[in-house]
C-alpha cells in the first residue's frame, strides 16, 4: 500500500517561494506518476504538476508554468507565489506511467497524502 505524506506548507507573502516535499513508501513498482494537486475552499481539486519517474517527463498546469517545478525527488518548488495559489496542496501517485493525454486529472491517481496548506497574502 502506497503511503504519501506532504510537508513544507506555510504562509508567505506574494512573490515569495515555498518548497513542498512528498515522502512516499510502499511503492510496488519502480515507475510511478507523481503528481501535485491543490484545492481551494469551494473549488474543485486541480492538477498542478506531475512527473513520470520512468522517463522524467514533467507536466504543468498553465497557471503555474514558469513558476512551479516538480523535481526528481518529487518535491514541488513554488516561486513567485500569488494569492490565487492559496490552497491545500496534495501529493498523489499513480501506478506506472503518467497518462500523456491527461496527466493532471485527479481521478487517475489512486494514492493521496493528507495535504499541506499554502497561504499567500498580498
Amino acid at each position: 500500500q502506497v503511503q504519501l505524506a506532504e510537508s513544507g506548507g506555510g504562509s508567505v507573502q506574494a512573490g515569495g517561494s515555498l518548497r513542498l516535499s512528498c515522502a512516499g513508501s510502499g511503492y510496488r513498482y519502480s515507475r510511478n506518476c507523481m503528481g501535485w494537486f491543490r484545492q481551494a475552499p469551494g473549488q474543485e481539486r486541480e492538477g498542478v504538476a506531475a512527473r513520470d519517474t520512468g522517463n522524467g517527463r514533467t507536466y504543468y498546469a498553465d497557471s503555474v508554468k514558469g513558476r512551479f517545478t516538480i523535481s526528481q525527488d518529487n518535491a514541488l518548488h513554488m516561486n513567485s507565489l500569488q494569492p490565487e495559489d492559496t490552497a491545500m496542496y496534495y501529493c498523489a501517485a499513480h501506478v506506472w506511467a503518467c497518462l500523456p493525454t491527461m496527466p493532471l486529472t485527479p481521478r487517475n491517481f489512486g494514492y493521496w497524502g493528507q495535504g499541506t496548506q499554502v497561504t499567500v497574502s498580498s
